[in-house]
């Protein structure tokens, strides 16, 4: 590789970055997001946010039909100038195209799922619970410790209604739940302390 190939991403070009920088960009930190243009580097993760992930994407595996597929942090691009990258996304089975494949379509997901960490609460409560509605993404939850860190997994659980593009809460959940959509689950953290 040559000086000139090399791009600096620190120095952002002047209309912003694409999805296609995102993608393309060499040595971005891993779990590099695409927000509005811009950048987005997450922090390290926490063991408890690691484990909520694996926790829920080994529930999820348990239950999903054959025609969906239980992804972990995989760039959803929204439009030009939005990938972010939801901790966990369900998708239509279609839409995996190549075992090699780092991204998929806002259209192909059918659930996102964030676990929040205090770097990245206004992100995921706000900035991508916004983006992911205009995308039309069907369902999304938001996953929050409440209290300290001993504190349980509390599931926020919205779903899009499609007349006005923007997510109505179904249910709060720090208890056993059931889902419908995008495919029936039965949610519970029993466990979650031993892994």
């Amino acid at each position: 590789m040559t000086a000139e190939s090399v791009h600096d991403w620190s120095r952002p070009p002047l209309d912003g970055y694409t999805v296609d920088d995102l993608l393309t960009l060499q040595d971005l930190p891993r779990h590099t997001e695409l927000i509005d243009g811009s950048l987005v580097f997450v922090s390290p993760q926490r063991f408890i946010h690691s484990d909520l992930i694996d926790f829920l994407v080994a529930r999820l595996r348990r239950t999903a039909p054959r025609h969906m597929k239980v992804a972990r942090e995989m760039t959803v691009v929204i439009d030009k100038r939005n990938g972010p990258e939801p901790d966990i996304s369900i998708v239509g089975r279609d839409a995996c195209t190549s075992r090699m494949q780092t991204h998929v379509y806002a259209a192909d997901v059918q659930l996102a799922i964030e676990v929040v960490s205090p770097e990245s609460e206004a992100r995921d409560t706000q900035t991508k619970f916004h983006k992911y509605a205009a995308a039309g993404i069907p369902n999304y939850w938001i996953v929050k410790i409440e209290g300290d860190e001993t504190g349980e997994p509390v599931v926020y659980v919205y779903e899009l209604d499609p007349h006005t593009r923007a997510y109505v809460c179904q249910g709060i959940h720090s208890k056993p739940f059931s889902v419908e959509r995008p495919f029936a689950a039965d949610i519970d953290f029993e466990g979650l302390d031993e892994l």
